[in-house]
């Protein structure tokens, strides 16, 4: 089970982009890292396709590593740890260790 999930809102703790929000695009979990809206955009030089008959230069966020990213807390917004926790039924969640409320629906 991962800490972070496509479509968390996460704030990121560490590097050039640090204090900013967003929401997870990606995660790619064989190289621990996670791409965040409007988080480390580079510029990038696309050439023409037949899909893309123009090409040019492109601004797309990259992805970060997961070590300088954390989950927002669902009730106060301020970056948490999450910890993992069984329901009675069975089922594993994950919940914010500062507000100890549930992430998973």
């Amino acid at each position: 089970m991962q800490r972070v999930r496509k479509d968390d809102e996460v704030v990121i703790v560490a590097g050039k982009d640090k204090g900013k929000r967003g929401k997870v695009l990606r995660v790619i979990p064989d190289s621990q890292r996670v791409v965040v809206a409007g988080v480390n955009v580079v510029t990038k030089h696309v050439k023409p396709t037949r899909q893309n008959q123009r090409g040019g230069i492109e601004r797309r966020e990259a992805s970060i590593h997961l070590s300088n990213v954390m989950l927002a807390d669902p009730k106060s917004g301020e970056p948490t740890r999450v910890r993992f926790q069984e329901l009675e039924s069975g089922r594993k969640v994950r919940v914010a260790v500062k507000s100890g409320e549930q992430i998973d629906a």
